[in-house]
């Protein structure tokens, strides 16, 4: 292969290198230009090796968010767990976890203004890194959300509780942006992750608002403004009542003896005969 080759080679496949590069691609790449005379397209050779390293730089941070994002679901899948042995139902109807793709951490620096480094992005991108929980009731919400600020190793950082206070649109959620620690065999990594909890009720209406909220062409959006303000309301309202009903059937229920609790709870218990 001529140098004029692996130099065109190598452009092309440097302007894909940001979009889910793999492992494999990054070390050809760097062994086609290894081969290079570097007295000859030396810009080019420099701005190439220049672009790999923040690429597996890149590629190493989104995977200290993927593992911190791990760390998180392990917990909150502890606690439903805990929940279900001890209380006989879970608070948790599901969880969902994301990385925010480069394209969109790049747009959310330019609209603060910020150059697109690793250190801005740690520093300035909040939610990298995201998880989405979904509960059953209303007052799960803040049940789960306090037993993972109680974490030893889980810090606050900040918490927007747009359930007391909705968005002008009807949006609600609980939000949170706790710090983890990711450890690795020669350092710990503290790393930012973002967790929104919500009702069922809540996800369903900010799932299809987003959908209709990024539609090209919308007509009369002040008038679909107001009937999405509207059925996040009735939503609203319906979560309210179905906790109202939980907590009646509760308190009419009759009260558990220490035996009924223990045997309720040996119920969950599956352990093996032999």
């Amino acid at each position: 292969m001529t140098k004029d080759s692996i130099l065109s080679t190598a452009t092309k496949r440097i302007e894909t290198l940001f979009n889910d590069a793999t492992d494999e691609q990054i070390s050809d790449l760097e062994n086609e230009l290894m081969l290079l005379d570097r007295q000859d397209s030396s810009f080019l050779y420099n701005r190439s090796m220049e672009i790999m390293n923040t690429v597996v730089d890149l590629k190493e941070l989104m995977m200290t968010y993927s593992c911190a994002m791990k760390e998180i679901r392990v917990k909150l899948e502890t606690l439903n767990a805990e929940y279900e042995l001890g209380h006989q139902r879970n608070p948790i109807n599901s969880i969902y976890t994301r990385l925010k793709r480069l394209a969109s951490i790049m747009e959310k620096l330019e609209r603060k203004g910020i150059p697109f480094s690793l250190e801005n992005i740690e520093n300035n991108v909040n939610d990298v890194a995201g998880l989405r929980v979904i509960c059953q009731y209303m007052d799960d919400i803040y049940i789960i959300a306090d037993a993972l600020k109680k974490q030893g190793n889980i810090e606050l950082v900040s918490e927007k509780d747009y359930i007391a206070n909705p968005k002008p649109n009807g949006y609600r959620s609980l939000h949170l942006i706790i710090k983890v620690p990711v450890y690795f065999s020669d350092r710990v990594k503290n790393m930012n992750v973002e967790v929104q909890v919500r009702t069922i009720a809540m996800d369903f209406w900010a799932t299809l608002e987003h959908q209709l909220k990024y539609r090209r062409e919308l007509v009369d959006s002040e008038a679909i403004a107001a009937q999405l303000k509207e059925c996040s309301d009735i939503i609203t309202a319906t979560d309210f009542r179905m906790l109202a009903i939980r907590q009646r059937i509760e308190a009419n229920s009759p009260e558990l003896t220490k035996e009924d609790i223990l045997f309720e709870k040996m119920k969950k218990v599956d352990l093996p005969l032999g």
